[in-house]
This record gives structure tokens, sequence and C-alpha cells, in this order.
């Protein structure tokens, strides 16, 4: 692809090497036997070249000899570049060891010196070539001086602001809007509606003013937003969704637990889910992405973006909605709002405007870019110029590439060019964070620093006027990230050409020894087969892994023992989230080049002290680097460490003279040791710091000089700050004065305090100067017997009391100076006292002045406060959610709270119960004596909002057969009540979730046909549980999804006749011990089921007559001896579907496994487990096996020979588990046992991978 960006950049990348040819450089080589004038004649060539780079940039989209000239003079200019930077780090680093050198060692140094100008000299004379021949070429290419024109101003600098001037879509909106809100989903299918149209049509437009559209969100209980583009990750789609219905991050790493999560979540809900830009058409990764929707309310929709009509088909969509391209007066309505101030138009502007528009063919992304460029442009000869560019009139067929979007990239000042085209390296639909990227932005030499900004500023301010210039989105799924639409990538990626490369299929063809960047997608092993080819390309800058999946990642150890010390023009290396890498190789030390370092989430335990010796190094990210305890001693020598990222490590001192490192500006801890290492004095050092830091073992600071030393009050930048002592058993008073010393600036925003040791806070606690704080929280401070006055602070939105055990009265000074006209807590929304060992009073303001206080709180939590006696605040008119629990001895009755929805008491005194607010949506009671009453209470008419119901640890609860029928409830969890009767009769008539847990009581059967919307059903540890049972008079089919039943040894029986639930898909029988079949007629009524699970169910010997439901894909059976010994019988061979198998607890004398004709062709998945007496597995059972991708052998010990021919070619995965035999002949990695698997990708033995 074309490179117009070596004729773009390569004018800043000048600049930059004119700045780096200074006289220290020169000084460098004056004196010695290597004169200074190779860098004089160095210089003097580029200047030679630099003259005609804007005629080259406006004749090489057209002679493609010019494009080649472009490419090799830059490659020339950054093989400069690095010499250059070689010469500058040499100088540093002798400058930095002059400081301690004596007269001997100085002259032993000035002979080095000479040998490394002797060594340099020779690259230089190599670049010096080739620059010369290129400046020669120009005359022949017929390059003129100048021709470029004049250059554009830049435009002014812009704020991120919302999207805005969307027209011509009200139709599709209206379209799409009725497809979602008319469907009645009949037939239990849900509702999938598919945007289709080219890319920059708008599509991700319509689907965001779809989304965000009143009705839609007041239709819907839960939406969510996904971005899926090129790369289809079941996987990451999945998380995703769940993440974004559950509002927290989730840390499963199994696809299957994960879908089973969200579909327990989707389970009752009415959801609206986006997959914007789809691209895969693949059918079966779409049924398998779907499987959890189909628990989702009827009603529930999809709404799919593609640019693909088939992608729609694939995904049988219920409606297709075909994006055209707007009208030119809209298209000329999107240009207008970008292009103009404040739509203030010009006649003589306008009129080259609508030409313009006319060139962007009704594409409004292509309007809105060129829009954004014209906005700073005033005058008509500027506007001519863009019109009448020869850019305009490429095809787009040729490129890709809007010609409109290619302009507004020449357009772009030379500073943003060089950061966008670096984004190249990031795949379509990426979505990166801003502050991530601005940090390789500054590794790469990409920023400028002026006097009164640092480089991270800039960063910021090029970052956002990327933004403003709509290079850059913001991600509609994760707003801390941003994306670029499809065409912007293109965009960047043709810019950058031959210089960046992104490995998106696990193959290196096509990089080229002038690559610089390279960016890839980890895998669950990236074996050192994958990275092989980068033995050629040693010029590398870039070594950047991207997030693919949250699967366990794993890298090949030569990949950084071997590989890496080759790539000394690193500047970006990150090995981050590869969980088995456990050390850095000293040669990292020869890196010298190495700006940013990240090993996050790795194993990683020490660092070499070789890592001293990188005094380039400005990022260095250690954070999740659970098993590190320590940094080097030599720390201070990285003088241009900016970023120290320490969170969630096993540090425990920091190493001396941390002080010296005056360029940092992120620290997130500072540990200060008891002896060794550096004293707190040394972050008053540290005058740069910002953003988060905490403080910890402040118990070894000495005094309160001491903790002066910090300088806190002067760090208006830091805004989150942790104090920590470590929890002592007596008070020191002494820590007051220390805390005191440690007041921060005024411009904090966050503040904990953790295990203070004094008995009261110093008065800056609470401040009202405070201005800027929104959180604080205050942990275990056991000492003090009364609270700091908090009430005044005027942002305060998020308030934690925890584990005060002096506190017995929380009082008026809680709320502050009685005469301030500031409402006490007039912001805050979360409150939360807990473990308040000795509280008793809570004292509120009297009912006169006590609406003055808390007006905004939403959240209320008193947790383990077994003392407090006294009433809770009564006018608390925002209180949506309070929890009260242990909280025995508070017997006043609950206010009438206005606004509450959700409500939890437990283990709390019965008198809480009497009367109950009446629109409770979420109702949670537990540890209650006397509660039988109660529950018909909060079960009858009168409650008319109740949803969720849980009753825990109530032992006499009877029955919830006395209420009324419940119009509204729909999940009902029971849990540990002792006796427990479930009705006779339908009561629960909207119950769409069932769980039981630990009744052991008078429960014998669960009546299936008394919950006729019943999805959900969970019964675990029902030890006298007998039965499911459905009567005669209601043998109709079952709306049920789900069930498992788990620890009931005395279950024996599903109802009579078999299971008729066609919707059912998962079914779960773990250690049922008295159960001796499954349900009858399985493959008749359970049609829709796919996974089976049945777990140590001793008398279970055979499936139900007629075998398995066809379309399982997955089955598992464990520990069920009987069953397994008959596996014969199964008929899998008769399941077209199934991927996954399970078979564990075979107690026979099998000496081979599997046997022919058991398993079926499509099985992708194989775990075998507790085959004592197999020896090995059976050639003529696993040859037909093509599909096979992963085989899982566990606790097989007499395992000695894999297959006769070998495992199958498709066999990527091998992974086996105490198998001494077998691992003893295939640790040698070879022999003919390693010859059967040797092409196996990812083989790993007893946790330890195996190359």
């Amino acid at each position: 692809m074309a490179d117009v960006v070596a004729g773009a950049l390569l004018s800043v990348v000048f600049d930059d090497l004119f700045k780096k040819m200074n006289l220290e450089v020169l000084d460098f080589f004056r004196g010695r036997k290597v004169r200074e004038g190779p860098v004089r004649k160095m210089k003097i060539l580029l200047l030679s070249v630099i003259a005609v780079l804007e005629d080259a940039e406006e004749k090489e989209l057209t002679k493609p000899a010019l494009k080649r000239w472009l490419d090799e003079l830059k490659d020339a200019v950054f093989d400069a570049e690095d010499i250059l930077d070689v010469i500058d780090t040499e100088i540093r680093t002798r400058n930095l060891a002059a400081e301690s050198q004596t007269t001997a060692t100085k002259v032993r140094n000035s002979v080095l010196r000479n040998r490394f100008a002797k060594e340099i000299q020779p690259r230089m004379e190599g670049v010096i070539e080739r620059l010369e021949y290129l400046a020669k070429q120009k005359d022949v290419l017929g390059l003129t001086e100048g021709l470029g024109g004049k250059s554009t101003e830049r435009l002014p600098t812009a704020s991120l602001v919302e999207e805005s001037g969307i027209f011509g879509r009200d139709h599709d909106k209206e379209r799409v809007i009725n497809l979602l809100l008319s469907y009645d989903g009949r037939g239990g299918e849900m509702c999938v509606i598919a945007v289709v149209g080219m890319g920059g049509i708008g599509k991700t437009t319509l689907a965001q003013l779809v989304y965000n559209d009143q009705r839609v969100k007041e239709h819907f209980d839960l939406e969510a937003w996904v971005c899926v583009s090129q790369e289809f990750d079941v996987f990451r789609v999945t998380k995703t969704f769940l993440e974004a219905v559950t509002s927290s991050t989730c840390d499963i790493k199994d696809l299957n637990r994960l879908q089973v999560t969200l579909k327990e979540k989707l389970m009752g809900k009415k959801f609206l889910l986006v997959l914007d830009d789809v691209w895969n058409k693949n059918y079966v990764d779409w049924e398998v992405l779907r499987k959890p929707f189909k628990f989702g309310e009827q009603g529930s929709s999809v709404i799919v973006t593609t640019r693909d009509n088939d992608v729609a088909s694939v995904v049988r969509s219920s409606g297709t909605h075909s994006l055209r391209r707007l009208p030119e007066d809209d298209c000329w309505s999107v240009f207008a709002n970008h292009a103009f101030h404040n739509g203030n138009t010009r006649p003589e502007l306008e009129a080259v405007g609508r030409q313009i528009v006319k060139k962007c063919e009704g594409l409004p992304l292509a309007a809105k870019t060129i829009g954004a460029l014209l906005w700073s442009k005033l005058e008509v000869d500027e506007w001519d110029k863009i019109l009448n560019s020869e850019i305009w009139d490429l095809p787009i067929g040729e490129t890709h590439i809007l010609p409109s979007l290619r302009l507004s990239y020449k357009y772009l000042p030379s500073h943003l060019k060089r950061c966008f085209a670096y984004c190249s390296i990031f795949p379509k639909g990426y979505a990166f964070q801003k502050d991530r990227l601005v940090l390789l932005w500054m590794a790469e030499g990409f920023l400028q620093e002026p006097n009164n900004k640092t480089m991270e500023e800039v960063g910021n301010d090029y970052f956002l006027d990327l933004v403003s210039r709509s290079f850059f989105q913001q991600s509609s799924g994760d707003k801390s990230c941003f994306v670029m639409h499809d065409l912007v990538n293109d965009l960047a990626k043709f810019v950058s050409g031959q210089f960046i490369f992104r490995l998106e299929d696990a193959c290196f063809d096509g990089i080229l020894n002038k690559t610089r960047h390279l960016s890839y997608f980890r895998t669950r092993f990236d074996n050192f087969k994958k990275f092989e080819a980068l033995f050629e390309v040693k010029r590398l800058r870039t070594f950047l892994p991207l997030e693919f999946s949250i699967l366990d990642n794993n890298l090949s150890k030569k990949v950084p023992d071997v590989l890496l010390p080759k790539l000394r023009c690193l500047r970006v290396l990150s090995l981050s989230h590869y969980e088995n890498l456990a050390k850095l190789p000293d040669s990292i030390g020869k890196i010298k080049q190495l700006h940013y370092l990240d090993i996050s989430f790795t194993a990683v335990k020490r660092l070499p002290d070789s890592l001293c010796k990188l005094i380039n190094l400005q990022t260095l990210n250690l954070s999740w680097c659970n098993n590190l305890v320590g940094l080097p001693r030599d720390m201070r020598k990285l003088i241009k460490l900016r970023h120290l990222d320490i969170t969630r490590t096993d540090i425990m001192e920091m190493p001396i003279q941390l002080g010296s490192l005056r360029s940092l500006q992120t620290l997130t801890k500072f540990i200060i040791g008891s002896r060794n290492g550096s004293s707190i004095g040394e972050l008053g050092k540290l005058t740069n710091l910002r953003g988060k830091i905490a403080i910890l073992n402040l118990q070894n600071v000495v005094s309160s000089t001491d903790a002066a030393d910090a300088g806190l009050k002067d760090k208006k930048h830091i805004e989150e700050l942790v104090l920590e002592w470590k929890a002592g058993t007596v008070v020191l008073e002494s820590q007051r004065t220390i805390l005191d010393s440690l007041q921060p600036h005024s411009n904090l925003k966050i503040l904990s305090i953790n295990n203070y040791g004094g008995q009261s806070f110093p008065d800056w606690v609470g401040h009202d100067s405070f201005f800027n704080m929104v959180s604080l929280h205050l942990i275990k401070c056991k000492f003090c017997c009364s609270l700091p006055s908090l009430g005044q602070l005027p942002s305060l939105q998020n308030l934690s009391i925890v584990e005060f055990d002096g506190v017995v009265r929380v009082g008026p000074e809680f709320y502050g100076s009685g005469s301030s006209s500031i409402r006490p807590f007039k912001a805050l929304k979360v409150l939360r006292f807990e473990l308040m060992l000795k509280w008793e009073e809570w004292f509120t303001l009297g009912a006169e002045n006590e609406g003055e206080a808390f007006p905004l709180l939403q959240e209320l939590y008193i947790h383990d406060c077994p003392k407090l006696t006294r009433r809770l605040p009564i006018h608390l008119p925002s209180l949506a959610k309070l929890e009260i629990t242990e909280c025995p001895l508070l017997v006043s009755s609950l206010p009438m709270f206005p606004a509450i929805c959700q409500l939890n008491l437990t283990r709390c005194n019965g008198v809480l119960l009497k009367e109950l607010p009446t629109r409770i949506q979420v109702l949670k009671v537990g540890g209650f004596d006397a509660l039988d009453s109660q529950v018909n209470i909060m079960m009858g008419p009168s409650n008319t909002s109740l949803q969720e119901l849980e009753v825990s640890d109530c032992s006499s609860i009877v029955s919830l057969s006395k209420g009324d029928l419940v119009s509204t409830l729909k999940s009902l969890v029971i849990r540990n009540c002792g006796i427990l009767e479930l009705p006779m009769y339908p009561i629960f008539s909207t119950l769409k979730k069932l769980y039981l847990f630990d009744i052991d009581g008078s429960l014998k059967s669960v009546p299936l046909d008394l919950f006729p919307k019943l999805c959900d059903i969970y019964i675990f540890g029902c030890r006298n549980l007998e039965s499911l049972t459905v009567s005669e008079e209601h043998r109709h089919d079952l709306m049920t999804l789900q069930i498992q039943i788990i620890n009931c040894p005395c279950f024996v029986s599903f109802p009579q006749g078999g299971l008729r639930a066609p919707n059912l898909a998962l079914l779960w029988v773990w250690n049922c011990g008295s159960l001796r079949s499954l349900p009858d007629n399985m493959h008749i009524f359970l049609s829709s089921l796919e996974d089976l699970q049945i777990v140590d169910c001793a008398k279970v010997e055979s499936f139900p007559e007629g075998g398995l439901p066809s379309n399982l894909k997955s089955v598992s059976i464990v520990d069920c001896d009987n069953l397994v010994a008959r596996r014969m019988e199964w008929g899998l061979q008769k399941l077209p579907f199934l991927k996954s198998l399970f078979i564990c607890g075979e107690k026979g004398d099998a000496k081979s496994f599997p046997e022919v004709g058991l398993l079926p062709t499509n099985l992708t998945s194989l775990q075998i487990m507790n085959f004592p007496n197999m020896k090995f597995l059976d050639k003529k059972g696993v040859q037909h096996l093509t599909s096979l991708k992963e085989l899982r052998i566990y606790n097989c010990c007499m395992l000695k020979y894999m297959p006769e021919e070998g495992l199958p070619n498709s066999v990527s995965v091998l992974l086996m588990n105490n198998c001494p035999l077998l691992k003893k002949q295939l640790h040698k990695k070879k022999g003919k046992e390693w010859l059967k698997i040797a092409h196996v990708h990812l083989i790993m033995i007893d946790d330890e991978l195996i190359e």
C-alpha cells in the first residue's frame, strides 16, 4: 500500500534529528581520532532532501518510483535517528559515571570513549552513503523545492465534546425503533435487527440514536453495547456483555461459566444488545454466542450493524434495515455543522463547501471529517485548494480509503501526523486508553516538551486534538476508552505503510526489515516459532502484545532470553499478562534505548540489577506482579523515569535515594522500611508526583518532622491518597502529630486512612477547604473515640467508616460546625458504617432540622454494629438502598423512606420487619427467629413492586402457602431454612428463578407445575428432597431453561413419564447418590438440551431408552462408575453437534481408551480423567477425530503410550497432569512418543510448558 507518511512525517522527524545534532554530540567527537565531520555531513544531506519533501508528497501517490524513494529515505532517516540516540545515550551514561570517577577511571573511560566513537563511525558512514544516493535521485525524479505550497495552519485546540450535528437519520431511527417496540416475541424467538451499509455510512451513529432513545430505555430492563469488529471472539463479546449488565468487572476465565453467569443475569430481564460492526459469517460462532440470550425475557432484542448482507442472514435477522447515503442537503448540514462557527455560514465559503460536499458522496463520516478540517480556515483560496486537490480523484476501490479522509490526514499538523500514523498499530475495533497511548507516543519520541507543560500534557492535547478532528471516537461501551472508525483505521494503516506491522493471523508473512513497530494479539501460548521472523527485523522499536482473550497467556522463555537481546533498538517493550513469565534476563540492560517497559500481570519475582542501566526509561509498569518483593537498589540511576506503577506488588521497601528520580510523576506506592531503603523524606524531593499514591508502613516514621519532609501539602497534582499504618495493639498518640504533618493539598479528590493508631484526628481531616474531595474512607482506626467532623466537605459523595472500636456515639460533631451555612453532607450519595463494635447511638439533628442533612443520600449500609440501639435518621428523601446486618439491638421500626426500592435486613431485631415499605423491589431478610407471618406479608397484595425476595437462616419458617397471589415476584431464594413447605397451588405466576439452598426439613418434592414461567431452578444441599414433580392435570410443556440439582443425597426421580421442557438448555445433576435414572424420553422432551453434566451419581447405570437428545454440545460424566462402564451404549455417534466430552472414573481394567466407535468425529475437546489402568490411547479410537483441537489427560498413572500413529493433526492443545510414565518419556523431547505429539502447538505437563 502506498506510503504518504514518508513525505508528511519526515519533516517532523528531521526536526527531531537536527535537535539531536547538538554541540554536545559534536563535542563528543571533537578531539577524538574520529572527526565530527560525519555528523555535519549527515545534517547537510538531510537539509538537501527536506526541501523537496512537499513536492514528493504531492506526486508520490501517482508515481510508484517516488513512493519507493520516500520509503528508502524514511528508512535511512530512522537509522540516523537510532545512531544519534545511541550517541546521546552514551554521552549521558558517561556523564553520570563521571560524577563519581577517580583519575584512573577517567583515563580508562577515555579509552573506551575512543573505542565507541570508532565503532559508531561505520554505521554513520553507511547512513551517509545511503543519503548521498537518495539526494542524487531527487533530481532524477524531477523533484523541485517548495512546490508543495503554503503550509496550512494548525487547527485550534479543542476539548472533547459529545457527538452533535446528526442529520437525515430521523426516518431510519423511527423505523428501527418501531421494529424493536412492535416485536412481540411469539414463538420464543429473539428479535434480531440488522443495520447494513458501507463503511462510514453511519451505521454506528444510527445504532447509538436508537440505543439512547428514551422510549427504548423504558422498554428494556438492560442495555449493553459491544463492538465486535473483525475478530469475532465469543469469549470477549460474552464477557463484555456480562460486565455491562452487572456494571462490574468479571474475572471468569471459562466460557461455560461465563455463559451460565450471563444467563442468570439475563433471566427474567428484557434486554437490548447492540453488536456493532460484525464481520463474522460463521453460523456456529453466532449460535455459541447467542446461547445465553435465549434466557432473556420475551421481547429481548439484538441490533447488529454490519457491512455485509450475508452477516444479516447468518444472524437470522427478524428485520434488516439497509442504510443509504445521506441526501446532499443532509450531508451539507453535517458538513456545515462542523465547518462553520456557530452555524454562521459565509456565502463565498458556502459555494465552495457545497462542491466539497458533492465529493463526500453522501458519507456522513467524510462530511464530518472534512468539515472539522475547514473549521479554522477562513479564506476562500484555502477551501479551493482542498476542493481542487488531486487526491480527491483517486478511486476508493484502489486504496480502500475515502479520499476525504486521506485529505484530512494531509492537512494535519506534522506533529499529529506521526502520532496518528502510529495508531495503525491497533487493529480495527480495538479500544485503547488515552493515557496509555500518550505514554507510547512519549516513548517513541513523538511529543514535544514546551517550557510550561509536561510531555504528558502535550500528549493529552495531541490526543484531544485528534478526537476533535474525528480521528478518534469515544467507545460506546467503556467510556474510558477510544476507538478509530474502520475507515480511519484504514487511513492510519495506509499512511504508516510497511513501517508498522500488525500480526493478526499468527503469520509474519509480509513483515519487512524496514518494520519498526509490531503489535500482535496474545494467545494462550505464544511459542518461539511465532516470533522467529523478527531475527531479521533488528531495528524494531515497538514490541506490543494486545489483549485478545482473558484466557491464560503463556510466552516461550526463548522470547525474552534469546530474541529480545537481538532487538537493541526497542523503545517500547511489553510482556504484560504472560502468566508464566517469572524473570527478566540480565540482557535487558543492553536495550539502552528502551523508554517503555510493561511487565504487569506476570509472575516476575525480582528485577535484574541491569535494569538500572536503562537511563532512557520513562515508564515502568510492574502492576499486579504479585510475586515481586523488591526493586533494584540502583533505581536512582533511572534519571528519566516518569511513571512507576507498583500497584498490587509485595514490595517491602523502596530502594535508597528514590528522591533522585526528579522526573517521576507516577508512583503508586511508597513503602517506608524499618531500617534500609528510602525514608519518607525522599517523597519531598519528588515534586512532580500526580495521580494516585499509597504511603504504607507509616508506623516506621519516627517524628512529625520526618512526615512533614514528605511535602504532601505542596503536591497539588495528587488526586488520590492512601495513608496506611500496620495495625497496632496500643494507642499511639504520636501518630496524630504525624498524620497532622501529612496533610495533603486541598485539590485531593479521594482519601483513605487505614489502621491509624491515634485517638482523634487532626483538624484538616474533614476541613471544608478540601472542596474537591468526593470519596473518604476511614478504615480500622480502632482507638478513635469520636468521628472527625466530615459534614462540611462540600463535594463528598462516598463515605466509609469501618472498624472504629472506640466510638460509642456518632454525635453532632460528625455533621460539622453549627455556625456553617453548608447543609451537612449535602452531596453525599453512599454512606457505610461497618464493624462498629461499641457504637450505640446515632445522633440526629432533631425533627425540625433533620431534613438539612443527607438530602442526596442514595445508599446506606450498616453492617456488624451489635450495640446500635437508637433510631436511624428519618428524613432521607433520596434513599434507594438500605442494608442493615448484624445489628440485633436496633429496635425502632424503619422510617418510611419515600424512594427506597432495595432492602436487606439480616440478623437484626424482628421489630424492623413490622412496617416494611410497600414499594420494595428487592428484599433480602435473614437470621430471624419468627418470620412466617412476615413472609406472607412481604409477598401479599400490599406489596405490588416486589421482584426479588431472598430469605435465609430462618429456622422457624413453615411455609410459603399462606400468601396471596404474588403478581410481580420474579426471583425467589430460600437459603438454610430448616422447615419449608412450598404451596400446593400456583401463587408464583411470574416467578422466573427459584433457588433452594441447604433446606434440611420437610421439603421432599418441588412441584414444577406451580411455577408456570419458571426458567431457572437451582437446588443445592436439600438433603431430604426426593423428586421434581408435575401433577397429572398439568402435563404441559414447561418454560424451564436450566436445572441444577447438587448435593441432594435422597433425590430419586424426575417427573414420571419425562420432563417436558423443550427449551431446557442445561441439566446438571451432582452428588445425588440415590438417583437411578435420568428423565424418561430425553431424546423427545429435551430437544434443546445442550449441556449435560452427571457427577457422582453412582446408581445411574444407563441413559433412558431412546438415548440422549441430539442437540447436545457438551457432555460430562464424572465419577459414575456404572454409567461409565456401559459407555459403548451411550450412542455418542448419534450426536452431530457434540463438541466437548469429559469422562472421569473408569474403575474397570480397561488398558486402552477410547474404544472404536465411541467418539463422534465432530468432537473438538476431549478430557479424560481417572483411568487408573489405561496404558495407551487406542489409535483406532482417535484417528478419525479430525476436528479434535484440545486433549486433556489427568490422573492416568499407568498411561505410557500415545496412539501408534500419533495424535490427529488437528490437535493444538495437549494438557496432562499426573501421568508419570508418559511424562518421563515426553520430558526428554525426543524418542518415539515425543514424535507423536511434536506438532502440537501447546503442550503442558503438570502445569509446566514444554517447548
